[in-house]
């Protein structure tokens, strides 16, 4: 009894882990305007970023004002193209700031994930804040990683976008900014396994 508990808590209490990425992987940067690095210039993108941070090549595929309606139609081109082995998913800024629906929002999302899944392509998931006070994500991103295990970065955005002298414009990080979310995702794949240190 006391061994089966002990093996509940450790499951429920592990991370979602993914698997390792070879040499050659490439990683796929998905998103919209955080993605494709708005405010900076294209060496100071967080995916310009990461591939430093990680030896890896990282496609930058952020499309600047994209819903993630039409993110889950322009997926399964770029997936064919880039043949990623990972990709990092940050989407949905844009339907919130169009008031867009969170349900339409999140089936959108969990969509992508399993898309990108069904081709044996990893996922990590990057939540990104709903405008406000508070600056913080929606439940649907913890939501889709809970029901998908998917590993979550739900801190770093929320982080860069509530500090002004992190931010080139009202919704847009600055350089600094982005080499943070670079760097928030560089310790998400050492946590996850998919990269080692």
């Amino acid at each position: 009894m006391l061994a089966a508990l002990l093996l509940s808590f450790v499951a429920c209490s592990s991370s979602p882990q993914l698997p390792g990425l070879s040499p050659d992987a490439v990683i796929l940067a998905f998103g919209d305007s955080l993605t494709y690095g708005s405010g900076v210039s294209s060496d100071q993108t967080y995916p310009a970023v990461l591939s430093r941070l990680s030896g890896h090549a990282v496609v930058n595929a952020g499309v600047p004002g994209e819903v993630t309606a039409a993110g889950l139609l322009r997926l399964p081109g770029l997936l064919d193209q880039a043949q990623p082995e990972l990709m990092v998913l940050c989407h949905g800024g844009n339907d919130m700031l169009r008031k867009s629906s969170l349900e339409r929002t999140k089936s959108n999302i969990r969509a992508m994930v399993e898309l990108a899944r069904s081709r044996g392509v990893s996922v990590l998931l990057l939540a990104v804040p709903q405008p406000g006070i508070f600056m913080s994500p929606p439940a649907l991103y913890q939501e889709v990683a809970d029901a998908l295990n998917t590993p979550l970065e739900a801190d770093v955005l929320a982080e860069i976008l509530a500090e002004p002298a992190l931010k080139s414009d009202q919704i847009h990080p600055n350089a600094q900014g982005y080499r943070m979310i670079a760097e928030a995702v560089y310790q998400q794949l050492l946590v996850t396994g998919a990269i080692q240190p």
